[in-house]
């Protein structure tokens, strides 16, 4: 198991909503992640992807907070990532959020954990893994 995960919105969305099987799945991994004393790394990215969803910053706090301080690791977004996003996302047809985890995943050296399929289209930046793969 590798020491650093980005998780994508959805998995973290599974985890806070319990939504079925997938929020079941969700919520062993950053289980796991924690016995392990690993890593979950987040950006702007997905705050900002939270908030579009409706989210309020209770929320989003909450959603952070069931990770330990020693568990988690905002990163930051450079320039040249934003750069390197709009390329991608304009060369493959990808929304610019897809490409921008891709690169930060790459970016930090972490497990970009995901189920969305456009991932399959940036596995040169990073290879994504499903919840279940980790577990």
């Amino acid at each position: 198991m590798t020491d650093r995960f980005y998780l994508d919105t959805s998995v973290w969305l599974d985890f806070y909503l319990k939504r079925g099987k997938n929020g079941e799945i969700a919520k062993k991994l950053i289980s796991k992640i924690i016995e392990k004393n690993k890593i979950i790394i987040y950006s702007d990215n997905i705050l900002m992807e939270f908030k579009r969803l409706g989210l309020h910053e209770s929320e989003i706090n909450e959603i952070l907070r069931i990770l330990k301080p020693k568990n988690i690791q905002r990163v930051h977004i450079t320039k040249e990532q934003i750069i390197e996003m709009n390329k991608l996302a304009r060369q493959r047809e990808l929304p610019k959020n897809d490409a921008l985890h891709s690169i930060l995943s790459r970016d930090h050296e972490s497990q970009l954990v995901s189920r969305d399929k456009h991932f399959e289209k940036l596995k040169d930046i990073t290879i994504p893994k499903r919840p279940e793969e980790l577990i």
